[in-house]
């Protein structure tokens, strides 16, 4: 046994796994958006949820990656146990794609690969495309890795006794499999490693399918360590993923003279082989438990019942396990967290209402609490977004991040205006005269425009168009236009001795103070439709700004 070969082989599993990891991060940076797009159509069918599960895995070439960010949106309240489970599906058949390339046989073509990717990634302008250089790096490497696996398992033909008694016991085939999985983190490379084997003539097929079908319940691992500390729901999607495997790999067990005979029918390469256990596997698996999906997650609630509702906290959606996945998701959980931000406001506003017009003081306590719950929020999204940025997302997930900011900001001012308007009414309740009727009634009309104003800024939080926008231009308009007249009648009324002065400058504040919050509602919704321009927001480096 050679050290020398030894170390070869060692170099080769790292180059592979580097080779992965490359790839993965830069398909992620590449295809943010579409990953974005994908997961926003989960509202349909489990079919539908397996083809995104798929699509997914073989953007970014990770199932693990793919995996981790089901269970961490699940977690984040982004889908339902059934939506998660069909995704996992999907992932675990997605990834069998990388096994079906590396037994095509392109090692002539591998520095190409490299070439190109160098080239891209040194000269190309635009961040996506030089991402894309360092993913066609990675795809040259990924092959340069498989190379050097197999040119260093040569030592291990006069140990071919050893891997036959996998052929014999199956069940320890399966539990190396597992084993080795568990280990170096990614169920591509043991698949590379097993065809590098059974290239070699060291490992037979009948010794490399429980390998394979063990490798499948090893990559549930990165599963389990994503939903350690997270809520019961993940811990659910964790323990369907790891279930539905194991089941499959004893559903198979028995049928294993069957499975051998039908896979080397499929093809003449060992390495063909090989991919084709895995991918068969994983389709057959997908087949059975789509079509068991309600009873197999009624299944799993009863395994781990649905714990109870928990009460909505600043940190909801701001799963920091969503950065280190996918940042681009994480965005997008920035953004669910704002939408809940803005429906704390409008309840704000609404509380606030009752007791600036109607004298209920029970309420006085509640827009204080809320108005603590919406500075808290912004903290937390604030220290949520800096580490996203530190990260780095894609152009466009960068220009809806810095729109979501500078969005949360108008909504922490708004909430401020609220607490601002307790202190004007304590102030007109402590004089001798109060509001005549006719200027609460007037300002009760333009309360009203202001509410219109903030739920539609809330509304574009979770989308909008140009049609808001110019709604909300219009209402806005109209509210300017509204505080000059009003200042006007207060004037007349002063003029004539109907309102008195003192009380009367604070009716001007509160007018101002209403225009203000319409002001910021405006800035909500042009900065979330202008996200959506080009050019229109840089991408964050270094740091949020904050207004």
């Amino acid at each position: 046994m050679s050290v020398k070969l030894i170390i070869q082989l060692l170099g080769g599993i790292g180059i592979f796994l580097y080779s992965i990891r490359l790839i993965s991060s830069s398909l992620q940076l590449v295809a943010g958006d579409k990953l974005r797009r994908l997961i926003g159509a989960l509202t349909r069918t489990p079919v539908l949820g397996v083809m995104v599960g798929a699509l997914a895995t073989i953007l970014i070439q990770s199932s693990a990656a793919v995996t981790v960010m089901t269970v961490s949106f699940v977690d984040a309240g982004f889908m339902s146990l059934r939506q998660a489970i069909s995704v996992i599906l999907g992932a675990n058949v997605g990834t069998t794609i990388t096994g079906q390339i590396l037994a095509i046989k392109i090692k002539d073509y591998v520095y190409l690969f490299i070439l190109l990717g160098v080239l891209m990634s040194f000269f190309c302008k635009t961040a996506k495309r030089r991402n894309l250089g360092n993913a066609f790096i990675g795809i040259g490497l990924l092959f340069v890795g498989m190379q050097t696996m197999e040119g260093s398992t040569v030592f291990l033909r006069d140990q071919r006794e050893l891997f036959l008694m996998f052929s014999k016991m199956p069940w320890l085939g399966v539990l190396a499999g597992a084993a080795v999985t568990i280990m170096i983190q990614s169920s591509a490379a043991t698949v590379g490693l097993v065809m590098a084997l059974g290239t070699q003539g060291v490992l037979p097929l009948e010794s490399a399918i429980p390998i394979v079908l063990g490798d499948n319940i090893g990559t549930t691992i990165t599963a389990i360590f994503a939903s350690i500390g997270a809520k019961r729901a993940a811990k659910q999607a964790c323990a369907a993923h790891v279930l539905f495997n194991v089941i499959g790999v004893l559903v198979f067990l028995p049928l294993m003279p069957l499975y051998i005979d039908f896979i080397r029918s499929t093809s003449d390469s060992i390495s063909h082989q090989i991919a084709n256990t895995h991918s068969l596997f994983n389709v057959c698996n997908m087949l059975l438990f789509l079509m068991l999906i309600t009873p197999y997650t009624n299944l799993i609630r009863r395994i781990i019942p649905d714990g109870e509702p928990e009460v909505p906290a600043e940190k909801q959606y701001l799963d920091p396990k969503l950065i280190a996945v996918t940042p681009v998701m994480a965005v997008e959980a920035v953004g669910k967290q704002c939408a809940h931000m803005g429906e704390l406001v409008c309840q704000q506003i609404d509380e606030l209402e009752l007791l600036f017009f109607k004298d209920d003081e029970s309420r006085r306590k509640v827009v204080r609490d809320y108005e603590n719950r919406i500075d808290a929020m912004h903290k937390a999204i604030d220290a949520y977004a800096d580490d996203i940025v530190a990260a780095r997302v894609p152009q466009g997930a960068s220009r809806h991040l810095h729109a979501l900011m500078m969005s949360t900001s108008d909504m922490e001012r708004i909430g401020d205006i609220c607490i601002k308007l307790i202190e004007y009414y304590d102030e007109r309740k402590s004089r001798r005269h109060d509001f005549s009727p006719v200027a609460m009634h007037e300002l009760e009309g333009m309360y009203q425009m202001v509410k219109r104003c903030v739920a539609r800024a809330v509304q574009s939080l979770s989308g909008g168009g140009e049609d808001m926008l110019q709604e909300e231009e219009r209402e806005v308009d109209a509210l300017r236009a509204e505080q000059f007249r009003l200042r006007r009648r207060h004037m007349e009324r002063l003029a004539s001795g109907a309102c008195n002065a003192a009380t009367g400058l604070i009716f001007i504040e509160v007018i101002a103070s209403l225009e203000n919050m319409g002001y910021r509602s405006r800035k909500i919704v042009r900065s979330m439709l202008l996200s959506e321009e080009e050019d229109e927001f840089p991408v964050l480096e270094g740091g949020i700004e904050k207004n």
